[in-house]
C-alpha cells in the first residue's frame, strides 16, 4: 500500500494526448497535471522520461491507465503502434513498479474518490454509498465495468461490454437492426453509441427519411442545438437505446452504489437527456422498473478522473 506521503506517478494515455500527474495517496498533487501530444513522442518511455526530468526525484511506483487492451502487464495502443511493457518501462525509468490498467478499470477505481463538483447528477434514485458502481464509458469506444469494493480498495474487472447484442424494441430498431448487420456484420452496442456509432444512426435515418446527406458527430449535435428534426429525431432514438442497455447492464450489476457515465459523448448528450425521454426509457422495465429506480446515474465532468483512479488503484495495494 502506498504511503501517502511519497508520491507516485500517474498517467492516463488517450489516443492522441497523455495526461501525467504526481499523486499522494488518491490525491492528484496540485499544480503537477501535464499534457503530452503523442505524435509529438516515439514512444510511452520518452514522454514519461521527459515528464520525469522536470522533477527532482524519481518515484518509485507508478500506475498507467491506457485507452487499449491490457493484459497483464502488457499492454497495447492500436491506433498509436505503441506496445507497453510495464517491466521494461520501469527499468528503462528508474522506477520500481509500474501497474498498467486500462482506462475503465481507472475511472472505475476514480467515482468512489470524486467530490461533487465533478459530477453532474442525471437522476437521484436511491443510493447506497456501500453498495457495488458501474461505470460505462461513451466516447470513440462503449464499454462498461462494475465497481466492487475489496478490503481498502476496490476491484474493478475487465469487460468487452460494448460488444454485446444492441436491444431492440420496435420495428425502427428491428430495421436498425437489419441495417447494422449489412454494414457491419452485427449489431451491437457500440456500433450505435460509440461517438461513430451516432454517424452510423444518423446515417440510418437519413435513409429512412430518403436524405442523401449524412453528418459527423460534431455536426449531428450542432444540429440538434438548432432543431432540426432529422437530428433530433436521432438524438431521442440515441438517448432511448442508451437508457435500456444502462438498464439491461444495470440489472446484470445491481449498482446501488450509482451509475456513472464518462467520456466525450456521454458529456455531449448531458444536456439532451431529460428533454429526449431518459428517464422514461430507463425506468421502462416492465415489473422491474422499480427495482431500476433505485439506481441513482451521475455524468463524470473531470477530464481528470483516470490519474485519481491510478493514484487510487496504487494506494490500495
Amino acid at each position: 500500500m502506498t504511503q501517502p506521503d511519497h508520491p507516485v506517478l500517474v498517467a492516463d494515455v488517450g489516443g492522441t494526448n497523455t495526461r501525467v500527474a504526481l499523486a499522494r495517496g488518491h490525491t492528484v498533487v496540485a499544480g503537477s497535471t501535464r499534457r503530452f501530444r503523442n505524435a509529438d513522442h516515439a514512444g510511452l518511455g520518452e514522454l514519461l522520461a521527459a515528464y520525469l526530468a522536470q522533477h527532482r526525484s524519481i518515484p518509485a511506483r507508478a500506475a498507467i491507465a491506457l485507452a487499449g487492451p491490457v493484459q497483464g502487464a502488457r499492454g497495447e495502443m492500436t491506433n498509436l503502434g505503441w506496445t507497453i511493457d510495464a517491466a521494461s518501462l520501469a527499468q528503462d525509468l528508474g522506477l520500481g513498479e509500474i501497474a498498467l490498467l486500462n482506462d475503465l478499470q481507472a475511472q472505475g477505481h476514480a467515482v468512489v474518490h470524486l467530490p461533487d463538483t465533478h459530477l453532474r447528477r442525471i437522476r437521484a434514485g436511491q443510493p447506497d454509498a456501500a453498495g457495488a458502481r458501474l461505470v460505462i464509458g461513451l466516447g470513440t469506444g462503449v464499454n462498461a465495468a462494475p465497481v466492487y469494493a475489496s478490503g481498502a480498495g476496490h476491484i474493478v474487472p475487465a469487460a468487452e461490454a460494448g460488444h454485446i447484442h444492441l436491444p431492440l424494441r420496435g420495428a425502427q430498431d428491428y430495421r436498425l437492426a437489419d441495417w447494422l448487420i449489412q454494414q457491419r456484420g452485427f449489431a451491437s452496442v457500440e456500433d450505435v453509441l460509440a461517438g461513430s456509432g451516432l454517424e452510423r444512426l444518423y446515417a440510418f435515418h437519413a435513409q429512412e427519411a430518403h436524405s442523401g446527406h449524412c453528418l459527423d458527430a460534431g455536426a449531428i449535435m450542432a444540429a440538434m442545438e438548432n432543431g432540426d428534426a432529422l437530428a433530433r429525431a436521432v438524438g431521442r432514438h440515441y438517448v432511448r437505446l442508451l437508457a435500456q442497455v444502462m438498464a439491461d447492464l444495470a440489472l446484470i450489476t445491481l449498482p446501488t452504489g450509482g451509475i456513472y457515465l464518462i467520456g466525450g459523448v456521454a458529456r455531449a448528450f448531458a444536456p439532451w437527456l431529460e428533454r429526449f425521454g431518459f428517464e422514461a426509457a430507463f425506468t421502462d422495465m416492465g415489473r422491474f422498473s422499480d427495482h431500476v429506480a433505485r439506481f441513482a446515474v451521475a455524468i463524470v465532468e473531470d477530464d481528470y478522473a483516470a490519474l485519481t483512479g491510478c493514484a487510487a488503484y496504487l494506494e490500495a495495494r
